[in-house]
Order: C-alpha cells, then sequence, then structure tokens
C-alpha cells in the first residue's frame, strides 16, 4: 500500500479546483448576409437564423500523453480562466468531443487546464490533484466555436428540390440543436407565379433552380440580426447569369 500511495504522489504533480464562471455572450445571427447572390445544393441550408455564441474551445489535434492520462483528439469547452491557467470541461460538443484516458493508479479525471504561460495541457482529477504533460506539445490549439445558444431557437429554410417549375422548401426549427418537429413545414412555390418566395417573414428571390442546386439572394431575414462573422466582408451582389454554380 505504500508503494501505491508513492506512485500516486510520483504521477500527480501540484493541485487545482476547476473555474467553472465564464458566461459566453449571446449573438443574433442570420446566414447568409441580405442581397449576396449564393448557390446552394438540394439539401442545404438557404436560411439560417438564430441566437447563437461563439463558445472558447480548446482543440486537441492528436493523442497527447499527460502525466497519469491520455488526452484524445476533440474540443473540450472553456469554463474560465484564473492566474494564468484557461479551464475545460470534459465533453460539451457531442461527437466533436474530445476524451480523456486515465491510467490504472491515476485518481478520476474531472476537467482539462492549460498554463499559458509555459502551454502545459493538464488534467484535474476529483481530488484536484493535477497531471501535466511536456511543454508547448504542439498537439492542442485554443479556439472559437459556434453553436446555438441555450434555449434559443433556430430556423432554417432548405432547399428540397424542384418538380416542372415548382420548388419545394423545407422549413425546420431547432431548439438546443434539437430539432421542433411540431414546427417542420414543407411548402411548394411555383415559379411561374412569382421568383420572390417568401415564410415567416423571410423573403428570398429565385434566379435559378434544379434538381441539383438553387441560386437566389435573401431579400429579408425571419427578423432583425447580425451575421455570424460580421468583419468577414461580403460579395458584391452580380448578375446572376454571370454566377457560376
Amino acid at each position: 500500500m505504500r508503494l501505491i500511495a508513492i506512485l500516486l504522489v510520483m504521477l500527480l504533480v501540484g493541485c487545482a479546483t476547476p473555474i467553472r464562471d465564464y458566461k459566453p455572450l449571446a449573438i443574433d445571427i442570420s446566414e447568409p448576409l441580405i442581397n449576396q447572390v449564393v448557390v446552394k445544393s438540394v439539401g442545404e441550408e438557404m436560411l439560417k437564423q438564430g441566437k447563437f455564441s461563439n463558445i472558447k474551445a480548446l482543440k486537441v489535434t492528436a493523442t497527447t500523453s499527460v502525466r497519469g492520462f491520455t488526452v484524445h483528439p476533440g474540443l473540450f469547452r472553456f469554463t474560465g480562466s484564473k492566474d494564468g491557467v484557461n479551464h475545460y470541461q470534459i465533453g460539451g460538443f457531442g461527437e466533436q468531443s474530445g476524451s480523456v484516458e486515465k491510467s490504472f493508479l491515476a485518481d478520476p479525471y474531472q476537467s482539462v487546464m492549460v498554463k499559458t504561460e509555459n502551454n502545459q495541457l493538464c488534467v484535474i482529477t476529483i481530488f484536484n490533484g493535477v497531471g501535466c504533460g511536456d511543454a508547448n506539445p504542439g498537439t492542442f490549439v485554443e479556439t472559437q466555436i459556434p453553436m446555438l445558444f441555450e434555449n434559443s431557437i433556430q430556423q432554417t429554410l432548405i432547399y428540397s428540390g424542384k418538380i416542372g417549375n415548382q420548388i419545394r422548401i423545407g422549413y425546420r426549427e431547432f431548439s438546443n440543436n434539437f430539432a421542433r418537429p411540431a414546427f417542420s413545414n414543407d411548402v411548394n412555390y411555383d415559379l411561374n407565379e412569382s421568383k420572390i418566395i417568401s415564410y415567416k417573414g423571410a423573403a428570398l428571390e429565385i434566379f435559378e433552380a434544379t434538381n441539383t442546386y438553387i441560386r437566389y439572394k435573401v431579400l429579408k431575414n425571419f427578423n432583425e440580426a447580425r451575421p455570424l462573422f460580421p468583419n468577414t466582408p461580403s460579395e458584391p451582389q452580380k448578375d446572376p447569369k454571370g454566377v457560376g454554380v
């Protein structure tokens, strides 16, 4: 037992308490931009609008050895920062989430952290013990991931193809990244009647539609919103006939 206790001390260096005070800001977004000519394939979103957040995250790009643990590739959600140390929860990004595997002697893990001073990746145990890897391993990077804001609604229009001169548009709503079937609908529009289609306040002008793609521009959103990446310059409006697919 004494030998095991000594080995456990050797595996972990220092102690830390996870920080969980980060609250991401919500941004009302709409894509694509108003009056931007866009081409989408069947099944793709023609218009997406909702309340999103740019969630801070740690992206581990390769399997990384940490004292007593192995950190596997994926995303880890940022939870807070203190004294030059950034803290991340394990999970939070579904199938994109990274994972942690402990050695036989190590305590169960609870979170991940990065020491920004020397770029060390560490794991915090349930007893607040810390195991760290070598400095500057080059296998992880801090990034931001756009996600639907908690308890908010995302609205989308989806291109579903064309029969004759009628196009089929699907409307979908999502809450907490889950579809709301009761708020989904599919509508047919006859382009012989009008090249302008609208649904729930959104309006689009259709330039060309086939069974594989649709070329259009958004005239009006479901409601007022900002683009997700406001600093990205929009393309100038072009003659529809000059836009390739």
